[in-house]
C-alpha cells in the first residue's frame, strides 16, 4: 500500500536477488542515486533483499561496494535481509535480477499480494533479460552488471514518473 508524502503518494520499488549481496544492493544504490538527482526522495523509496537467508545481516559483498563507489553509488550503509510476506503488500514494484528470483518470488507472493513482480531489465532496452550472478565472476562481472543496472533503472524511473508522478498520460517501458 502505498505511503502519503506532503507532495502525493509514495511509490516503493523493492530490488530482489538471490542473497542480497551483489545484485540486489548495487540496484539499490543505483536507483537511490536516480531518486536523489532527481529531487524525488519525498516520492520514491527503493530498498533491496533476496530470495534465500543465506547473508540475512551481511552488508554487500566487498567487490559490489568498489565497483559501485567507483561510478558515485554508496552500498556500504545496506545490509542483506530477506523477503518478507508483507513485502508484497507495502510494495508497487518487487523486481527480480533473474527469473529463478522472480519465480521464487512468485510462489511466495501470498494472494492478496498488491506489487507488480517482474524483471529489473524489463525496463531497459538491452537485449539481456536478467542481470547475471557476479559473484564467481572477476571484477568485469561487477561492472557488467552496473552497466546493466543503470540501464534499467532509468526505464524504471520513467515508468514510475509517467504513472504515478505525472499528471500527463504516454508510452511507457513496463514490461507487458
Amino acid at each position: 500500500m502505498k505511503s502519503e508524502s506532503q507532495s502525493g503518494p509514495v511509490v516503493k520499488v523493492l530490488m530482489v536477488c538471490l542473497g542480497n549481496i551483489c545484485r540486489s544492493p548495487s540496484a539499490h544504490g543505483v536507483f537511490d542515486n536516480f531518486i536523489k538527482n532527481k529531487n524525488l526522495s519525498s516520492r520514491i523509496e527503493v530498498d533491496s533483499a533476496g530470495t534465500s537467508n543465506y547473508h540475512i545481516g551481511q552488508p554487500p559483498d566487498p567487490r559490489s561496494i568498489d565497483a559501485a563507489a567507483q561510478r558515485g553509488y554508496a552500498l556500504y550503509e545496506l545490509v542483506a535481509r530477506q523477503v518478507q510476506p508483507d513485502d508484497y503488500l507495502t510494495f508497487d514494484y518487487i523486481l527480480a535480477m533473474d527469473k529463478a528470483n522472480l519465480n521464487d518470488l512468485k510462489k511466495s507472493a501470498p494472494a492478496q499480494a498488491r506489487a507488480r513482480l517482474s524483471l529489473l531489465l524489463a525496463y531497459s532496452n538491452c537485449v539481456e533479460e536478467v542481470v547475471p550472478d557476479p559473484y564467481y565472476s572477476g571484477d568485469d562481472g561487477f561492472e557488467h552488471v552496473l552497466d546493466l543496472i543503470e540501464g534499467a533503472c532509468a526505464g524504471l524511473m520513467e515508468d514510475i514518473h509517467s504513472r504515478h508522478l505525472s499528471t500527463s498520460t504516454g508510452a511507457t517501458n513496463s514490461p507487458s
